[in-house]
């Protein structure tokens, strides 16, 4: 899952971007409100970790902008220990708050709590019509595709093509296989076609088109994607 950390001391992001990396999760990074708010425009973010006292925008601004428009989980981060400066982060839209210094154990714990939460509740990883190979995620109740979080665009064809396979990861189906499922009708040499759309889904959902980590070519037969875990 992608959780965005921001903080103006790039000392406290880099120690939170490694006790996060540990435990498997994405981290993304910003140094002031407005780099927060950029991201998240950009990237599908499941948690933020924020500090209130930030130039450019604090971290309490940042917070009222994100709940115009999404129930992220935030936990703030403040030097601060008063109860007024609790209840005035909670107030703005943060789901917990921790003072610094804090102990690891304990962000990760928050953190967890937090996601676990958010899933509940209806996150990501809950969803029936969510399907997930690696870094990448269909949501085909609305018809989403993410690369490592951030969105792809695919035609409505490529689209279809890339679902088949995601479905059935694993599985190889031949040219012909794959048309007559995408498109509903038989063709006779349908090969560039089909190689067509193939291409332009790589150059959406890999990093390197010509060594392909998710939709690979098995030579003589036709195409899958991959399972990765």
């Amino acid at each position: 899952m992608n959780i965005l950390v921001c903080d103006d001391d790039k000392e406290i992001v880099e120690a939170i971007d490694i006790y996060l990396q540990n435990e498997g999760y994405k981290v993304f990074k910003a140094y002031n409100g407005i780099e927060a708010l950029n991201i998240i425009k950009e990237v599908e973010i499941h948690l933020i970790i924020i500090d209130i006292m930030m130039p450019v925008m604090d971290g309490l601004r940042a917070t009222i902008k994100v709940r115009e428009n999404k129930n992220i989980p935030v936990i703030m981060l403040s030097a601060k220990t008063q109860d007024t400066d609790k209840i005035m982060g909670l107030k703005m839209g943060a789901d917990d708050y921790i003072t610094k210094p804090f102990n690891p154990l304990e962000l990760i714990a928050r953190v967890k709590s937090q996601l676990r939460r958010y899933t509940t509740l209806g996150g990501i990883e809950t969803k029936n019509n969510l399907l997930k190979t690696g870094g990448l995620i269909i949501d085909d109740d609305y018809k989403k595709v993410t690369v490592d979080g951030k969105e792809v665009k695919l035609t409505p064809i490529q689209y279809k093509i890339l679902i088949l396979l995601v479905k059935n990861v694993g599985r190889v189906f031949s040219i012909q296989q794959i048309y007559e499922q995408v498109w509903g009708e038989t063709a006779y040499n349908p090969e560039n076609t089909v190689a067509v759309h193939i291409r332009k889904i790589r150059e959406q959902i890999e990093i390197n088109t010509r060594e392909p980590k998710y939709l690979k070519v098995v030579w003589g037969i036709g195409y899958k994607v991959e399972k990765i875990k």
